[in-house]
């Protein structure tokens, strides 16, 4: 019984996403989705030209839908993490929070490995807590 409670949650927010999606022309809704190739498409095409932007006001449902399905659902909170990512990511915060303190400290000591280790994250964040999810579901 408690996976089938795991698994109705959802690990991503639709208000999240509506807000990221004001930004969308800058991919940041797809990030966050778990689409990293369609969302650098998007950073720098702007959206499609503001075309594949529009089209993503309607998708916003199903793409929540399906990190819900993609991602393991556990104690990290995807939001939080990419709120503090998006924010922070330079300072290492969001790699504090998933408790990965060496990568942590060195993000905060070399400004997020001179940003390449932020737009690293920005491609596998969600697989990172989602494994971190599985791999405590395993062993813990």
């Amino acid at each position: 019984m408690h996976h089938t409670h795991i698994a109705s949650e959802g690990t991503h927010s639709k208000l999240i996403g509506y807000l990221l999606w004001l930004f969308g022309f800058l991919g940041a809704h797809r990030f966050y989705y778990g689409k990293p190739v369609t969302g650098t498409i998007w950073f720098f095409t702007l959206g499609l030209l503001g075309i594949g932007w529009l089209i993503d006001l309607f998708l916003i449902p199903s793409m929540d839908r399906q990190a819900d399905l993609r991602f393991q659902a556990g104690p990290i909170n995807y939001t939080l993490a990419w709120l503090l990512l998006t924010f922070l990511g330079a300072l290492g915060l969001h790699r504090f929070y998933q408790g990965k303190w060496l990568t942590g400290l060195l993000y905060l000591c070399t400004f997020g490995l001179l940003g390449l280790g932020v737009l690293y994250d920005f491609w596998t964040l969600n697989d990172q807590i989602s494994m971190r999810h599985t791999e405590r579901g395993i062993f813990g």
